[in-house]
């Protein structure tokens, strides 16, 4: 058997298609998970189920997703995919513009994908998650953390040190905690409890940026 190989996003596969044709037949088999996760759950990614959605043969599904693990897997690194990519445009905007209140933006933005991004949601508080797709959650969190640093450091709100990475950190996951609880009570995001994340979340900037000064004095 082929050892599985991670292509361009970090999606895990049996083996990686070369092929346009290939990637396309590949990016219509994710989006009929996709379909199959938000209509019928996670325990419903069976690789024949997901095959006769994407009308495709379950030995072409194989050769690249061969079990429901794999399909979870490949699902979420898409998604992880999609909200780095998302941070980085945050990263890029950071560097020539100003803005306010940076953190309703970041907590704005992410909220609103969380909005239209059923599948993510389906997934993330479905049961079926697997033991790599916790472990590249963490990684990607990491990821996040250090977008959220960049961003900072872009607009001059803080100085770059181990502290702040660490700051950082806590802050991403202590807001991704707030948003994936307020999308469980309602699946357009209790406002209300998005509002408090915000008011924490700026609270602890300014305690991160206080310190910062502090230990330069």
């Amino acid at each position: 058997m082929s050892e599985p190989t991670t292509d361009e996003t970090g999606v895990v596969l049996r083996r990686t298609p070369q092929q346009a044709r290939s990637k396309a037949r590949l990016a219509r088999v994710l989006k009929a998970a996709e379909r199959v996760l938000v209509a019928e759950g996670v325990q419903a990614l069976t690789t024949t189920r997901v095959a006769a959605e994407a009308k495709v043969s379950v030995g072409s599904l194989y050769q690249y997703l061969p079990d429901r693990d794999a399909i979870i897997d490949a699902l979420a690194a898409t998604y992880f995919s999609q909200l780095e990519s998302v941070m980085e445009e945050f990263v890029r905007s950071a560097a020539t513009e100003r803005w306010p209140d940076p953190v309703g933006v970041l907590i704005d933005t992410y909220a609103g994908l969380y909005r239209t991004e059923e599948g993510f949601r389906a997934l993330w508080f479905g049961s079926g998650l697997t033991d790599r797709t916790r472990e590249a959650d963490r990684e990607h969190k990491r990821r996040m953390a250090d977008g959220v640093r960049r961003v900072l450091l872009a607009l001059g709100i803080a100085g770059d040190s181990e502290d702040l990475g660490r700051a950082c950190h806590a802050a991403l996951l202590a807001a991704d905690a707030l948003a994936q609880e307020a999308f469980r009570r309602d699946a357009g995001g209790d406002t209300a409890l998005l509002e408090e994340a915000k008011v924490m979340l700026r609270g602890y900037l300014t305690a991160i940026a206080e310190r910062q000064g502090q230990g330069d004095a």
